[in-house]
């Protein structure tokens, strides 16, 4: 899985990629899963570099491409950096999904890092990647919003692909293959796998801002929610019409008193049940 980040931490243009690959791969004609125990750090880094710029010229056939691609061969002769971190998957695949996530749906500076605005200058602070502390930057205030600005893309491009066996297709032909591997490893990677059940909007408000949506800041009592309403779409949740619509109620027939047709809804959870005649 490949996510392409355009930002660095002090939000200037600073493109690379995040990579997660598994330590190894299966085996068809072994039938079993075969780990990666020694990785070519000089190897990959030469690669990475050749892999992209062989694309990059290919891709754009311009002489000041050409002249640009000579001169990273030249000036990295080491090749392109390329920082690997090999560790237990369980212990850290929760926060690596966290960190990557955040910077796919986020800003490249959140509004708690600025500092001070003074409709001028622009103050923010950022944890620098040399110095390992935190620092702090004025910038014009065009300035700023032009360091916002680069990192959009265009609409429709997708910042995350996937490759090899979580591609698509391929992932779609290998599943039964992947599944029996699971099984045989199930040993070796308990807990690096985990079903999140989908949150309620009440849940992820909570993780967001910290604040309960459906507490009351007045009564302090848990509140229902009956309508949203929104200033561009008007009302899009009613609580009443779906109601109407049957959303707690059950319509599955029940037996009746014998020589009365009638039909008896039954809540779907609590209540009351209501016993209709007449009603096929």
């Amino acid at each position: 899985m490949l996510v392409i980040q355009s930002h660095g931490r002090n939000g200037q243009y600073h493109p690379h990629l995040h990579i997660i690959a598994t330590s190894g791969g299966w085996d068809r004609q072994a039938k079993q899963w075969v780990y990666l125990e020694y990785m070519p750090y000089r190897l990959l880094r030469k690669k990475w570099q050749w892999s992209l710029l062989t694309m990059l010229r290919q891709t754009v056939k311009t002489q000041e491409i050409k002249r640009l691609v000579d001169t990273c061969y030249t000036r990295y002769r080491e090749g392109f950096v390329t920082n690997v971190q090999k560790g237990d998957v369980p212990a850290r695949y929760q926060s690596l999904a966290r960190y990557l996530a955040k910077y796919v749906v986020s800003p490249p500076i959140s509004l708690r890092r600025i500092d001070r605005y003074d409709g001028r200058h622009v103050t923010y602070h950022y944890r620098s990647h040399k110095s390992e502390q935190g620092e702090r930057e004025t910038v014009e205030v065009y300035t700023c919003m032009g360091r916002m600005v680069q990192h959009t893309f265009p609409k429709g491009f997708q910042r995350i692909r996937y490759d090899g066996v979580q591609a698509t297709k391929t992932f779609a032909k290998l599943k039964a293959l992947i599944h029996d591997a699971l099984a045989k490893v199930k040993s070796i990677i308990t807990g690096a796998i985990q079903i999140i059940a989908p949150l309620t909007y009440r849940q992820r408000y909570q993780q967001s801002t910290g604040r309960d949506p459906l507490h009351c800041p007045h009564c302090h009592s848990e509140m229902g929610l009956w309508r949203i309403w929104h200033p561009v779409y008007g009302v899009i949740y009613d609580e009443l019409e779906a109601i109407r619509r049957g959303k707690y109620a059950s319509q599955a027939p029940r037996a009746a008193p014998t020589g009365s047709p009638r039909r008896t809804v039954w809540p779907a959870a609590g209540g009351i049940s209501l016993s209709l005649p007449g009603v096929p």
